[in-house]
């Protein structure tokens, strides 16, 4: 997964046609390990449908400010520069959780490409 740590890298992924998926994180965060063992899986089973990104909350705070980036892991889907859907919770996030948002992502971004 690519690390973003720059403003306009992210600008650019996420400008972009295809449908990236933004996962804001943090070193300290005990849940952003949690998925650690299973999300590169993850990454490469949506490889074809989608692009997936690392951003580290405390490098990047004013980006996380602007897109109101209050717990971790958050997961936003973006296509064209604009946000489709997010996936955030107080609760630890299973890898059936991220599938599913995954799955829901590609089915927003497709009905927006038509």
């Amino acid at each position: 997964m690519r690390k973003i740590s720059e403003e306009s890298a992210f600008r650019e992924q996420v400008g972009g046609e295809g449908l990236t998926v933004a996962i804001f994180k943090a070193t300290w965060c005990k849940d952003c390990h949690f998925i650690e063992p299973f999300i590169a899986d993850v990454e490469a089973n949506y490889a074809d449908r989608l692009t997936m990104i690392e951003i580290d909350r405390d490098e990047m705070p004013d980006l996380c400010s602007e897109l109101n980036i209050l717990g971790i892991p958050s997961f936003i889907a973006f296509r064209q520069g604009q946000e489709l859907v997010r996936f955030v919770s107080k609760l630890r996030k299973t890898r059936e959780e991220i599938e599913q948002f995954l799955d829901r992502a590609v089915e927003v971004s497709g009905a927006l490409a038509k």
